[in-house]
C-alpha cells in the first residue's frame, strides 16, 4: 500500500512539472501539437513592470481645498477608480494607480503616447445620465454601425448621415449630468436590510430629475462615468424632491463603491501633475537581460552546491528546486503577478529560503545515518526534526511579507507578493516533492556506495 500511494504522489509530481514547464514556455509542445493538429497551450506573456518594460511614473496632486476633512479619503479612492478606467481605456495593460493622502501615483508600463495620457489623466471626471432610446432608433444606429465595417475614414464621410455610427445605440444624453448632484451615499431599505445608494440633487438638478423619470417609468436610466455605464438602474415611478435611491442586489462593497465613483464624477476635484519621470524600454531590457543572467547563474551555482555537499539527496534537491521554479513562473503567469526588479529579487530570496529547507532536511539526516539508522529511519526523522526549523523560518518571512504587501506600495508589493509565494511553493517542494523523490530509494543501500547518500 505504501509503495502504491508513492507512485500515485510520484505521478501527480511528473504531471505536475510537465504541465507548469510546458506552460512556462510552450514554443516546443506547440510545435508537436501542430505537427499533430491538436490544441496548443495558451502562450500568456509574463506581466512586466514599469522598470523592466519602459513606460512613465507620473505623480498627481488633488486639490482637496472644497472637500471636507471626513469625505477626503472616499473623494481619492473614486478618483483612483476613474483614473484606472480612463488609462484602461487608453490601452495601457496592467496600469498601477495608488493613493498616498492627496498624492495619486500612476504607473504606465510599456505607453508610448505619454502626453496624450496625461491630458486624459488630467480631466475631472464626467458623470452623466442616460435615457434609453427607442427600438427605431436603436437599430438606425446599428445598422449604420454595420454600414461602416472595414471602410476607410474617408469612405465612411462618404456615407449620408454617418456621424449616427458613432453613437451609443441604447441610450441618449439628458440634461442630467453630475454638475446638478449633491452627493450620494449608503443606506439600507427598510423592509429587508439589502444596502441601496442614495441620491440627492441640487434644486435645479430635483426638477430635471423629476422630469425625466416621469416619462421614463418602467425603463433604465443609466448612469455613465467618463462615457462608460456603470449602473443601469430601473425606474419604478416619478421621483420628486430631488432625492432617489438606487436598489438591486448589492453587497455593501458594491454599494460603497458605486457611492464612491458617482461622488468622484460629481465633485470638481482638479488634479494636477507634480512629477514625471520616464524609463525608455531599451533600459527596461537591459535590467530585464541582466536580471535574467544573474539569476540563472545564481540558480545554476545553487544546484551545483547541492550536487557536490549532498551528493544523491542533492540531486534530487536539484529536480525539486527545477520543478519548484516552473511552478512559480506558472503562478506569476496565472494570477498574473507584475514582475519589476524588485519583484525577481523576492523571488531569488524565495529561492534561496527553499534551498535551506532541503539543507536542514539532509544534515539531520546524516546526523541519523551517523548513528547507524537505516536509510528510510533516517529519512523520516530528518524531516521531523528539521521541520519545526522549516516552518519557523518561513513563518518569519511570509508574516514579514505580508506586512510589507499591506503596509508598502509599488515595488516593495511586488517584492512582498513574489517572496510570499516563493516560501509557499518551497515548502511545498521541500517537504512533499524531495521527500517523495528521496523515498523511491528506501531500500537497503551497499556499502560500496553509501558514501553518495551520507
Amino acid at each position: 500500500m505504501r509503495n502504491k500511494n508513492l507512485y500515485y504522489k510520484l505521478s501527480f509530481i511528473i504531471v505536475l512539472a510537465i504541465l507548469c514547464g510546458n506552460f512556462v514556455y510552450p514554443n516546443y509542445f506547440n510545435k508537436f501539437s501542430d505537427f499533430l493538429k491538436l490544441p496548443r497551450i495558451p502562450e500568456t506573456p509574463f506581466k512586466l513592470g514599469l522598470d523592466l518594460q519602459g513606460g512613465s511614473h507620473l505623480v498627481y496632486e488633488a486639490d482637496l481645498s472644497q472637500i471636507e476633512e471626513q469625505g477626503q479619503e472616499e473623494t481619492m479612492a473614486g478618483l483612483r477608480d476613474i483614473i484606472e478606467r480612463r488609462v484602461n481605456l487608453f490601452g495601457v495593460k496592467e496600469p498601477i494607480v495608488q493613493i498616498q493622502k492627496e498624492r495619486l501615483i500612476v504607473e504606465l508600463a510599456g505607453i508610448k503616447d505619454v502626453s496624450e495620457a496625461i491630458k486624459m489623466i488630467g480631466q475631472t471626471p464626467y458623470l452623466e445620465f442616460k435615457e434609453q432610446r427607442s427600438e427605431e432608433e436603436t437599430q438606425k444606429i446599428l445598422a449604420k454601425q454595420k454600414e461602416i465595417e472595414g471602410k476607410t475614414q474617408e469612405e465612411i464621410q462618404q456615407i449620408p448621415d454617418w456621424q449616427l455610427a458613432f453613437e451609443d445605440p441604447y441610450f441618449m444624453p439628458t440634461l442630467l449630468t453630475g454638475k446638478y448632484l449633491k452627493k450620494a451615499g449608503v443606506g439600507f431599505e427598510q423592509a429587508v436590510p439589502n444596502p441601496i445608494v442614495l441620491l440627492e440633487f441640487n434644486d435645479e438638478g430635483a426638477k430635471i430629475f423629476g422630469e425625466l423619470t416621469s416619462k421614463n417609468i418602467g425603463k433604465p436610466l443609466a448612469i455613465y462615468i467618463d462615457f462608460q455605464p456603470i449602473s443601469t438602474p430601473v425606474v419604478q415611478e416619478e421621483i420628486s424632491g430631488g432625492r432617489a435611491q438606487i436598489s438591486g442586489d448589492f453587497t455593501l462593497e458594491e454599494a460603497k463603491n458605486l457611492a464612491r465613483n458617482l461622488n468622484a464624477g460629481a465633485l470638481p476635484v482638479p488634479i494636477k501633475l507634480i512629477s514625471q519621470q520616464s524609463v525608455g524600454p531599451s533600459l527596461g531590457k537591459i535590467s530585464l537581460d541582466e536580471s535574467l543572467k544573474a539569476g540563472i547563474f545564481g540558480f545554476l551555482a545553487i544546484l551545483l552546491f547541492l550536487v557536490i555537499f549532498y551528493r544523491i539527496p542533492g540531486l534530487f534537491a536539484s529536480f525539486s528546486l527545477l520543478i519548484y521554479a516552473s511552478i512559480i513562473l506558472s503562478l506569476f503567469k496565472l494570477i498574473p503577478v507584475v514582475l519589476t526588479l524588485a519583484g525577481i529579487a523576492g523571488f531569488l530570496l524565495s529561492l534561496g529560503m527553499a534551498v535551506d529547507a532541503n539543507i536542514l532536511i539532509f544534515s539531520r539526516m546524516r546526523e541519523e545515518l551517523k548513528e547507524g539508522k537505516t536509510y528510510l529511519l533516517s529519512l523520516e526523522e530528518g524531516f521531523r526534526r528539521a521541520w519545526p526549523s522549516i516552518r519557523d523560518g518561513n513563518f518569519t518571512t511570509i508574516l514579514v511579507g505580508l506586512i510589507l504587501f499591506y503596509f508598502g506600495t509599488g515595488f516593495v508589493q511586488g517584492f512582498a507578493l513574489t517572496l510570499v509565494i516563493g516560501n509557499l511553493i518551497g515548502m511545498f517542494t521541500a517537504i512533499f516533492i524531495t521527500n517523495n523523490f528521496l523515498r523511491c530509494f528506501a531500500g537497503d543501500k551497499s556499502p560500496k556506495w553509501l558514501f553518495l547518500w551520507r
